[in-house]
Formats: structure tokens, C-alpha cells, sequence
């Protein structure tokens, strides 16, 4: 094996290493340095974890296991000091490593205006996780921050930091935003934007001084005279290649360490890529070039030919609200020409820059849906020339006629399934077709397809339509939200059969008409990719309503109520102590829920973290009242203690809910247990509900309570509790599978066309329910987690005073 050092643990080495273990897995014996004490994050998702709405590692690229599967040595945390050429040695803070090749991948350094005051603390830059977490611990309601430079990154961290309650002030000292990716009137749209979300925006504002207060920054002065008070200053006004290495090695060195077309620096067995390299006198900060230099470095290690050649960059601003979209010459010149758009009222302009009939440029702001296919024309040089009247409208428009919204649905080929129900495939519905079944009734007399859930039917007239083209029309049908022509149905059934299983993915296949779907899709997708691909998905907590993504219900005051699980409605002298002691620490006010829960309402979101730990300390998880999941298994006592009570409810409601919780569903799931037919734990109005009976148990299924009242219907009645465990789960499941996002139970039974199709697989079928079974424990291997858990980590616990003591004090 030949010995590879890589100094820097970043996105771009990090692709490398995966090209180079795909290629030739086992050829390396790769040790990898990284000063920061970690290994390859996704460094451009930091501002989603300032902002809140993902977390760290929720961005993690390559973790532990990661490394350790590849055989790879890691010094985290340990910086180079030094590189012996000549001895073909790496030394670092804790020892020398021998190389046979050498890949320096330092990436940048943040560039720090030389400002009296620079060296204040309180005064960062935004270039890492350690910066990101130091602007997430300042962000208290009312601090105030002030960013200098309105680029990508300032107008980032300035949106994150006020969207965890800061106020905020950017300063740019030219006189529009980003002028490098916008010209004046996007600028112009996108600093009203800013200040829509209450961000103060100072353009051709001239920083001239920080001041600072007992060593502390306390504001930032303008070269007017101006104050700006803060008790964050961030700078984010560019980078620097991180050269520093390759200079004392002796290597050449320009602006970056300079490089060839394979990645190769002055010495042959050296080569650098990433942030850190100069080529052909260029230098690169964004992802995609970066990702370029690594597919051809690794081909360079494996002795192969590769060629690096730089291409257009695009650019997105990761400010959410904020859709724009970047790419190209858009400055003025000679010989060029302007197509401009501009729709006031949705705050829309585009503008495209033609040069010789091509497009140079494109600046597209408050509607981006089309960025990349004018980047693609831009790319190949396309001659729009044929195109001029409608280019500005986007590829839906070329031809005088909008896209094809079944275009999805023609390129499915002939062995897609369509109806998973019935395994019927796309060929034989156009079989079916050709022979002459030209309705969606005749499809299901001679194919059976759509004829069980029927969640298939929209799917099946789209292949009616598009084989018999003008003798059918397909019926109308409701799309899931103004993002996509595609009904529930369509996507869950395109996304099984097209075996999709990410989020960006089913947006392309599917047509989708916005760049990140919107709140009503997102919700939708992330769920139906969540139930059908398990093992394959990982879940976006991005693309969940706001009290899934904070694991407790937010209140018209802003502050959340906090519900712990307690199992089948029971619970013990030690757990109320802890729950009366977590109501008296976080001044929570108490109330008993109908699901014969207790609620701790008014808790303060920053304490959210601290309240989970002391509650976990005292052994309970989260009730999921929050969640699109199962909330309570309300029980009655049964036959411990009832004198009319014919079974174990409260034992049978506890099984159930330990089975069951964690399970992310379609809505909301209720169940009941009840101990006899007088019904007091309500079983009879509730998505599933189990009454016991002298000979067994009664379950019916399909019950509201809420804006509409339905009783259950009966479903099953069965001799024992494992009977009703097995085909709860199963139930559970088979709604999971097959229900539209937002759908309750009982109005997806009704779309099924009654319980008889939903009793045919749960209750007789035995063979499918045991494989719904088998599937449901699939999805629970991955989901079922305590949210509290993993997010109450042991600091919590150590910040705050022990929860024993006031437990103590109120048993007292």
C-alpha cells in the first residue's frame, strides 16, 4: 500500500478520498490532519445551523465510522508544522508521518479588516463550525450584532443570527449587496427583503474604527462618525488562500500554491487542491470547482488522465424567503444586449445578458425556478436565437406551449410498477390499452389496477392519457400545492416506482415548478420519502413544521408546551415528583390533558434543552405531542381495579404504545384501550380503538373527535392481545404506506372505498400482514428515538442545578 498524507479534513480532500477508496479500494494508506477537531462537514450548510433550522450533525459528511471503514488515520484537532520534502515527511504537533504522496488541501483563511480594535474579543469572522457556534451562544433576544461585508456569507450569518432573535446590522461598503453576483435591481429587491425580516442594511457605509469596552467590542464607528452599539462584531469581507504550508516547503507559490491541470504542484509528488490553490492564476471559493479538482486529483493518485478546466459557478443565497439566482457576465459592455422581466407586485426581476446570441449572464430574483437551465446555456454556448421571444419565460415556454406536466409519467419505462397493490406495471396497462381498455374502469376489470386502494388511479389515467392522446382525457385532479401538477397520489406512486429517495431528486424528476418546493410540499415529501425508503432517506428536519423540527408545541406567546410519555396514561410517585419538579424550575403551568397526559405549558424555547435533560434524567421521553405521529394510547384501569372491567386495558394500552411510538404517520394517530363496553377511555371516537369484551377484544378503526365526529368502525374481533398488537401494527403500516400526507384515517378509508379492501390485508391475508409487520419494524429500527434524548446532551444537565434537589424539596 502507498503511504497518502492529506493535510485538511474539508469538502474538497473529503471528495477526493471518495473517488480515490471507490476506485481503488485498499491501494491507500492514508493518514489525514485536520486543525479543526473534526472531521469533513458540509461547510456550506453552516448557515442553516446558525439560523436553527438544521443542526451540526445533520451536515456531517463523513463521520467516524466513515473514516474508520476506510482504513483511514485520523489527527483531528492536530495542526502541520511542517513539510520535509527532501525526507518526503509531514510533521505535525505530535509526531511525523512519511508519505509517498502528499495532498494539501488548507483551504482559506477569513480576511480581518486591519481596524483599530480587530483584536477585541467579540470580534469573529465566519468561516467554521467554532465561529458558527460562537455567533449561536451570543444570539440572546435583544443582543445586538453588526456584520461588515454584504456578500454571500454577511448577508448569511446577519439572517441565521436575527432569526435566533439578534438584532442585526449589516454594513457594505459598496453601494448594493453582493455586487459581485447581482447588478443594482436585484440589489435592490433583496436589501427590502432584508429589511422585511428586520435587518438594518447600510450600503457605501465606510467602517473606520471598533470600539471596545473592558477588553470587550462595543460597537463598530463609521468613518461619519456613527455608532453602531453591538456585543458581536462579525467580519466576513473575503478569504485568503492558506499557503502558508506550501510556501515554507518551498513550493511555488502565487496568491495560492500554484498548480497544473492534474492537480499537481511544482514538486510531482505534492498536490494541493481547494480553496488554497492558484491555477492559471485563478482562484476558487465555490463548491462545484472544487469538486472538480478533486475527481481529477484522485484520477492524477491512480496514475490515470484528467484534466482540470475551470467552468462557470452559479450562485444561491441560503436565506429562506430570499430566492435568488446568480450566474455569468452580467456587466455592461459592448455589443451586448439585456432581456429584462420585472413583475413589482410578487417582487420578481429577471435579466438575462446576450452576447452574439448567447446567454453571459442571468440575474433571476423572487422567482429562480429556471436558474439552472439559463446556467445550462450558458455553459454549452447555446444560440438562442430561435428563442428570443419567449427566452425570458423559461424551457416551459420554448415552443409557444408549457412544459408537459406528464413528462414524468411517459418516461417511466414498461417495467415501473404503477399499482403496488396488484404489481401491475406500466407495460402491462399499455397492453391493456392497445387491446382496448380505453377507461380507467376497463383498467380495472382487465389489469386490477387502481382497483384495491385506489391511490394509484390518477397514475393510471396519466398512462391512459399519454398512450391514447387525444381520445382520452384525464379527469381533473387536485395537485398536492402551486409547486407541482402531480396529485398525493401521483407523487407517492412516482416516487415508489421511480425509486426515488431524496428530496432534490424527486423535485427533478418530477417537474417540480420552484427550485425548494414550499411549505405545503416539503412537509408532504419529506414524509412519503421517510415511509418508503427507511433505510435509504434521512430525514429533513428543515422540511417539518415548526413543532416537529423543536420537539414541543409552540403557543400563541411563543412559548411551548412540554408533554413527557406516560405509558397507557400510568405513571409512578417518582415521575410526578420530577414532572412537579421541572414545573416549579422552569415556571411551567400544569394542566392534564384528555389523552391523560400533563402538559407543561409556557416554556421558554432557549430552555427547551434543559427541561428535556432533567426529565430524561428521571427516566421519561417525549410524549410526541407535537408530532404528525402517535400521540397518547388512552386506557382505563381495566381489571387491575375496575369492577366491570373484562381485560388488562391498561396492560394491553402500554404494550401498544411501546410498540408503536417513534412511528411517523400520514396525521396525527389516537388509540384507545377501553376495559369493558362502557367505554370510559372514549375508544369508540379514536383512529384505532380496542374495546374488551368477556371473550376478547373489539377493534374498530376510523373514529374523529375533532371538527368532525365519526364513530369507529369495526374492524376485527379477535381471542388475544398479540392478535390485536399484530394487527394494530399492521393497520398502522398500511396507512403509513398508502394515505396522502395530512390525511386522518377515516377520510383515507373513505378514498379507499370502505374497510373491506383494508380488512382483506390486515385481518385475513396473514402472509401480508406479517410483511407489513416486517416493514413497520424496518422504519422503527431507524425512528424510533427519543427526540429529548439526543438532544439534551450532558452540558444541560451540568449548566443547571441538580433536578434532585428540587425533587427533594417537593417531596418535602
Amino acid at each position: 500500500m502507498q503511504k497518502l498524507v492529506v493535510i485538511g479534513a474539508g469538502m474538497a480532500s473529503g471528495r477526493m478520498l471518495e473517488h480515490l477508496f471507490e476506485a481503488a479500494p485498499g491501494a491507500w494508506d492514508v493518514t489525514l490532519f485536520n486543525a479543526e477537531p473534526r472531521g469533513n462537514y458540509n461547510r456550506i450548510m453552516l448557515s442553516p445551523v446558525l439560523s436553527g433550522e438544521r443542526s451540526y450533525e445533520e451536515i456531517v459528511t463523513h463521520d467516524a465510522g466513515w473514516y474508520e471503514g476506510h482504513g483511514v488515520t485520523c489527527r483531528f484537532g492536530e495542526r502541520v508544522v511542517g513539510i520535509d520534502r527532501a525526507r518526503k515527511e509531514v510533521i505535525g504537533e505530535n509526531g511525523t508521518v512519511a508519505y509517498d504522496k502528499l495532498v494539501i488541501a488548507t483551504g482559506s483563511e477569513p480576511f480581518m479588516i486591519p481596524l483599530p480594535g480587530r483584536d477585541l474579543d467579540g470580534v469573529i469572522a465566519y468561516r467554521d463550525l467554532e465561529d458558527t457556534n460562537r455567533m449561536i451562544e451570543a444570539a440572546a433576544p435583544g443582543a445586538r450584532a453588526v456584520v461588515i461585508g454584504g456578500g454571500l456569507l454577511g448577508l448569511e450569518a446577519a439572517a441565521g443570527m436575527r432569526l435566533r432573535g439578534m438584532e442585526v446590522t449589516v454594513v457594505h461598503l459598496m453601494g448594493h449587496l453582493m455586487e459581485r453576483q447581482l447588478d443594482p435591481a436585484a440589489g435592490y429587491l433583496l436589501r427590502r427583503a432584508l429589511v422585511d425580516r428586520g435587518i438594518e442594511v447600510l450600503c457605501s457605509a465606510n467602517s473606520k474604527e471598533i470600539l471596545g469596552e473592558n477588553g470587550k467590542v462595543r460597537a463598530l464607528m463609521l468613518d461619519d462618525g456613527t455608532e453602531l452599539p453591538c456585543d458581536l462584531l462579525v467580519m466576513a469581507v473575503g478569504i485568503r488562500p492558506a499557503a502558508t504550508l506550501g510556501r515554507a516547503a518551498g513550493l511555488a507559490v502565487g496568491r495560492g500554491i500554484q498548480v497544473d491541470a492534474q492537480m499537481r504542484s511544482s514538486d510531482p509528488d505534492v498536490l494541493s487542491l481547494g480553496e488554497c490553490v492558484e491555477f492559471e492564476g485563478q482562484l476558487f471559493g465555490l463548491v462545484a470547482p472544487l469538486y472538480d479538482q478533486a475527481k481529477v486529483a484522485a484520477a492524477t493518485l491512480l496514475g490515470e488522465e484528467a484534466v482540470f478546466t475551470p467552468r462557470e459557478v452559479s450562485t444561491k443565497l441560503k436565506v429562506t424567503g430570499c430566492d435568488l439566482f446568480s450566474a455569468g457576465d452580467f456587466a455592461e459592455g459592448p455589443g451586448r444586449e439585456d432581456i429584462v422581466f420585472r413583475d413589482p407586485a410578487r417582487g420578481v426581476y429577471k435579466r438575462l445578458v446576450l452576447e452574439e446570441n448567447r446567454v453571459i449572464g442571468a440575474v433571476l430574483y423572487g422567482d429562480v425556478a429556471d436558474g439552472n437551465w439559463f446556467y445550462g446555456l450558458i455553459k454549452d454556448g447555446t444560440d438562442v436565437s430561435d428563442m428570443r421571444e419567449t427566452l425570458i419565460f423559461g424551457p416551459g415556454f420554448q415552443g409557444g406551449a408549457p412544459a408537459d406536466p406528464m413528462a414524468a409519467v411517459a418516461a417511466l419505462p414498461a417495467d415501473a410498477e404503477i399499482c403496488g397493490c396488484n404489481g401491475v406495471c406500466k407495460g402491462a396497462i399499455v397492453a391493456a390499452i392497445q387491446n382496448g381498455a380505453s377507461t380507467l374502469d376497463a383498467i380495472k376489470a382487465t389489469t386490477k389496477a387502481s382497483a384495491s386502494c385506489g391511490n394509484c388511479a390518477g397514475l393510471v389515467e396519466q398512462v391512459l392519457a399519454v398512450t391514447l392522446g387525444d381520445d382520452f382525457v384525464a379527469p381533473s385532479a387536485r395537485p398536492m400545492c402551486a409547486c407541482t401538477d402531480h396529485p398525493h397520489e401521483d407523487v407517492r406512486r412516482l416516487i415508489k416506482a421511480k425509486e426515488i429517495k431524496s428530496m432534490p431528486e424527486a423535485m427533478q424528476e418530477l417537474g417540480w415548478k420552484t427550485p425548494n418546493g414550499c411549505h405545503s410540499c416539503r412537509p408532504a415529501l419529506n414524509y412519503y420519502l421517510i415511509a418508503d425508503w427507511p433505510l435509504d432517506y434521512k430525514d429533513d428536519p428543515q422540511s417539518r413544521f415548526v413543532n416537529e423540527r423543536n420537539h414541543a408545541n409552540i403557543q400563541k406567546d411563543g412559548t411551548y408546551s412540554v408533554m413527557p410519555r406516560m405509558w397507557g396514561g400510568m405513571t409512578t410517585p417518582d415521575e410526578l415528583l420530577a414532572i412537579a419538579a421541572a414545573a416549579k424550575k422552569y415556571n411551567a403551568t400544569v394542566k392534564v390533558t384528555g389523552g391523560q397526559r400533563i402538559d407543561l405549558l409556557g416554556i421558554k424555547k432557549e430552555d427547551l434543552p434543559y427541561i428535556w435533560a432533567d426529565l430524561n434524567a428521571a427516566g421519561m421521553v417525549s410524549g410526541h405531542g407535537y408530532t404528525k405521529g402517535l400521540r397518547t394510547v388512552k386506557t382505563c384501569v381495566g381489571t387491575d381495579w375496575c369492577r366491570f372491567g373484562t381485560q388488562d386495558s391498561t396492560g394491553l394500552g402500554i404494550k401498544l404504545e411501546k410498540r408503536l411510538w417513534g412511528s411517523w404517520t400520514p396525521h396525527k394517530f389516537k388509540l384507545a384501550v377501553t376495559g369493558c363496553p362502557r367505554n370510559c377511555a372514549e375508544a369508540t371516537c379514536k383512529d384505532l380503538g380496542v374495546v374488551c369484551v368477556d371473550s376478547g377484544y373489539e377493534i374498530g378503526v376510523g373514529g374523529a373527535a375533532g371538527m368532525e365526529l365519526k364513530e369507529t368502525e369495526p374492524l376485527a374481533k379477535v381471542a388475544t392481545e398479540q392478535e390485536v398488537i399484530d394487527i394494530t401494527v399492521a393497520f398502522l403500516q398500511l396507512y403509513r404506506e398508502s394515505a396522502n400526507y395530512l390525511d386522518r384515517p377515516y377520510k383515507w378509508i373513505a378514498k379507499t372505498g370502505g374497510l373491506g379492501w383494508i380488512r382483506a390485508q390486515v385481518v385475513d391475508d396473514l402472509e401480508n400482514r406479517a410483511a407489513l409487520i416486517a416493514r413497520f419494524d424496518i422504519s422503527q429500527s431507524i425512528y424510533q428515538k427519543d427526540p429529548w434524548a439526543e438532544r439534551a446532551t450532558p452540558e444541560y444537565q451540568r449548566a443547571w442545578a441538580p433536578l434532585a434537589d428540587l425533587t427533594q424539596e417537593a417531596a418535602e
